[in-house]
């Protein structure tokens, strides 16, 4: 069912957990359906030894997928008209993510009801690892 724009008040929030404890095997398989087979998000050794960090980490397309399923799942199917993130920290394995989308205005456009969205993405110690915005038609 899809947002009623009569329901809608700038400041609300919807909150929702997308990954808890994310896997490696949740990230090698984005890898192969993606194609983006980058060393950092597959390789152990070369994340650590090489490039100094602590653990492969996720593609931040990954990231953004997950939280764009969460707003798809609230504003309802074909409904996003806008979606647009900044990548803030890296998403490990094990990492639980809880993605908010915070109402920051409705309006009317070409006689169509939108609600414009701020959006982030935040890990179990509270990181955000991802910020961004969306548009979405509402009735």
């Amino acid at each position: 069912m899809a947002l009623s724009a009569s329901q809608l008040q700038p400041g609300q929030t919807h909150t929702a957990r997308i990954v808890e404890d994310l896997k490696r095997t949740q990230i090698v398989q984005y890898a192969g359906a993606s194609g983006d087979y980058n060393p950092l998000h597959t390789d152990e050794i070369f994340t650590t030894q090489v490039a100094g960090y602590p653990s492969v980490f996720a593609h931040g397309m990954l990231t953004m997928g997950m939280t764009g399923r969460m707003l798809t799942d609230w504003v309802g199917d074909a409904r996003l008209t806008k979606y647009g993130v900044r990548f803030t920290s890296q998403v490990f394995p094990g990492d639980t993510l809880d993605a908010t989308a915070t109402v920051k205005n409705v309006v009317e456009r070409d006689g169509q009801k939108l609600v414009e969205l701020d959006v982030k993405t935040v890990n179990q110690e509270g990181v955000e690892v991802l910020s961004g915005y969306a548009e979405a038609r509402v009735d």
